[in-house]
């Protein structure tokens, strides 16, 4: 849980996915912080547990309006519930909607969440862990867990809550004296950097750090025509669904239509259904408002169709026999209207589409997920959009192998329903650096008859997108649902401008089986036959000049052969050779003459290849074209070894020859000394 981190880092955390770690039943522990083992002593040592990774000091609550010293931070005192309630329950009655009270915190998003949350009670327990209380072994100490980016998550917090004027600022309980709402918060704010960090977002952001989903969104202005059936196929994967009524201002939070719906407030959809309602087929729709009473005086309200319960001894003529079916799909707290009255009435639909460790373990039907943790960096993997031609080809790219059509096809053609999901790691922790999210997106390609390598320029040039996130935007995740005909394809995810740096996580849902792969070359070094050089084959002109530069002692050191090569690289208007680092046959830092012919011979041939790659002439090459440079000097590298080059020998996204040269002449080093048996994991910075 560290946000860009080294290729050392980035091993350890597969070892850990390849032990199980990671898992809702294993998750890693945030900070290194270990639940049982800090509770147990607290407890021995009879002392509550005090959070140093998320103290009770202004910066933990935000870092603008809760900024240290700022008017609303004024007076602001961490309590524990056990200080200024008399009688502190951790959850009283089961965990309802009325647990969830918003206070002086723009996180609504965050609690419709988790008001939607207490309606699974299986998904609630992965998030609060059983046998937490203010009684049995009380401790000050609480956990939570959170899926973020592909890998649950163990948070640990104390139970100091901020109180101003006596009353808790955020989250509340409805009772007064139940504080699990107010706790998981807390949590939640920890793991984003402090509670500022949580204002602004959307529901579904919510949804898939409580349950590890995937989300969409529909507008449903522009609904897609076979809606129904998806909202059907996600009820029947037990999704989580939710729909809102858009604000114009903020004058519309709140406000209630002609039909009495709450604008700007989540409804959950939690039922889906079509009967034969007085001779004709209806599609009814069933949604839960988790805030409080229903209203609904619309179609199919209570109040205009009043159906008899078995046992309702009201008088009236018998009812139709499908009635009965229609009263049983109607719930407490519920209303239900016809389909196309709800795509009137709402403007969005949300859908949270669950993995199958998170369903039912009766559930037949789940999406296949697949997942692919990535990262663009400047210089070297963060190529922008498709509106920038010369560097989009540098982006990660990952093959997808769709290979069963579905099952219900709604027309003749042979199609395959997926989800693609690009969700940008960890930017809320760094608001407090004035950054958010970077504006992201993905397309997709055909890949016909295409070897399964990183596609070069060329392949972008020549093809366009058959499908693609909708827009480009700045959110967490960009997702798209998408129905292709089975066959293989490219997907690539970018930022918007080249050089935005991030950690991303792309994930694929699939309705059938399908075959996936990160696409990346194999690291291979083509050595050309060095020349078979004695000193009899080295032409007199050559053997005068190594004489007059070597010396009495007829060898080059570093130091003469920098001085050389900036002899000769000046007159060429390249810069000069300050880092070079070379070593003879004998494991010197010394060149004798036929040392020196040979890599005077190579650096020749590298000249070449960088004024082939330096395409404005400036005597210096984009690191975008290095991965391409080094390839036609015989080194065709991975992704995560050109960021690493990248990284050590680039300077603001450009290079000199001074650095090319440097680079290969440790390349030819390190492939030599790893020939038998060669891994980039044994590779870190100092050694190139």
């Amino acid at each position: 849980m560290y946000p860009f981190g080294g290729v050392s880092a980035r091993i350890q955390r597969e070892r850990l996915h390849a032990e199980g770690m990671g898992t809702n039943e294993q998750a890693l522990k945030f900070l290194n912080q270990d639940y049982e083992a800090l509770k147990q002593e607290c407890l021995e040592s009879g002392c509550l547990f005090e959070d140093s990774c998320f103290p009770p000091e202004p910066p933990s609550l935000g870092f603008k309006e809760l900024a240290p010293h700022s008017s609303k931070t004024q007076g602001v005192e961490w309590m524990r519930p056990t200080e200024f309630s008399d009688n502190p329950e951790f959850i009283l009655g089961g965990a309802t909607r009325t647990d969830i009270c918003q206070g002086a915190l723009g996180d609504c998003w965050l609690l419709a969440a988790i008001a939607s949350l207490t309606l699974n009670e299986k998904l609630l327990h992965r998030v609060v862990p059983h046998g937490q209380s203010f009684q049995d072994n009380y401790a000050g100490i609480f956990h939570f867990q959170f899926w973020q980016f592909g890998e649950w998550v163990d948070v640990v917090i104390d139970d100091r809550l901020p109180v101003k004027d006596g009353e808790l600022m955020f989250v509340h309980s409805a009772e007064g004296n139940e504080f699990w709402s107010a706790l998981i918060e807390k949590a939640y704010a920890k793991l984003s950097g402090s509670y500022e960090a949580l204002s602004g977002g959307s529901t579904t952001e919510g949804f898939e750090d409580f349950t590890g989903g995937v989300a969409e969104f529909y507008e449903l202005r522009k609904a897609p025509k076979d809606l129904y059936r998806i909202i059907g196929k996600a009820l029947e994967r037990g999704s989580l669904l939710g729909c809102s009524i858009d604000i114009t201002s903020a004058f519309d939070m709140e406000a209630v239509t002609f039909k009495k719906l709450v604008k700007g407030h989540a409804y959950s959809v939690t039922g889906l259904k079509q009967v034969d309602f007085r001779g004709r087929m209806e599609r009814l729709i069933r949604i839960r408002n988790p805030w409080g009473q229903v209203e609904w005086t619309g179609a199919w309200s209570w109040t205009l169709y009043t159906i008899p319960a078995p046992d309702n001894n009201l008088t009236q003529p018998t009812p139709d026999p499908n009635q009965m079916e229609i009263f049983q799909f109607y719930q407490t707290d519920s209303i239900c209207l016809p389909f196309p009255e709800f795509l009137r009435q709402f403007s969005r639909l949300e859908i949270c589409n669950l993995t199958a460790d998170a369903l039912s373990d009766d559930s037949q039907s789940f999406w296949n997920t697949i997942k692919f943790d990535g990262g663009w960096r400047k210089g070297s993997t963060a190529g922008g959009c498709r509106n920038h031609p010369n560097t989009f080809w540098i982006n990660p790219q990952y093959k997808i192998t769709l290979l069963e059509e579905d099952d219900d096809l709604e027309d003749e053609e042979e199609a395959c329903s997926f989800l693609v999901a690009l969700m940008q790691k960890d930017r809320r922790r760094y608001r407090r650096q004035g950054q958010d999210m970077h504006t992201i997106g993905f397309a997709i390609y055909e890949f016909k008859g295409c070897q399964s390598v990183h596609l070069k320029k060329d392949f972008f040039l020549k093809h366009s997108s058959c499908a693609r996130s909708e827009t480009f935007i700045n959110l967490r995740e960009v997702s798209a649902r998408l129905r292709l005909p089975p066959g293989e394809y490219l997907v690539v995810p970018s930022t918007f401008e080249p050089g935005k740096e991030a950690d991303f996580v792309l994930r694929v849902f699939t309705e059938k089986q399908s075959e996936t792969q990160e696409l990346d070359d194999d690291v291979v070094a083509n050595f050309e036959d060095e020349e078979d050089i004695s000193e009899s084959d080295i032409e007199d002109s050559f053997r005068a000049m190594f004489a007059q530069l070597s010396g009495e002692d007829m060898e080059i050191s570093v130091r003469e052969l920098r001085t050389i090569l900036n002899r000769v690289v000046t007159k060429r208007k390249y810069c000069s050779f300050n880092a070079l680092q070379v070593q003879g046959k004998d494991g010197s830092a010394r060149l004798g003459i036929v040392e020196f012919q040979i890599l005077w011979n190579k650096i020749r041939k590298w000249l070449g290849i960088f004024r082939q790659f330096d395409l404005d002439k400036s005597g210096c090459m984009s690191s975008y074209e290095m991965r391409l440079a080094l390839e036609s000097a015989g080194f065709k590298l991975n992704n995560r070894l050109n960021q690493v080059l990248v990284a050590r020998y680039a300077e603001n996204e450009v290079i000199d020859f001074d650095n090319f040269v440097c680079c290969l002449v440790k390349l030819e080093a390190m492939f030599s000394m790893y020939f038998f048996v060669f891994d980039y994991t044994t590779w870190s910075r100092n050694n190139i």
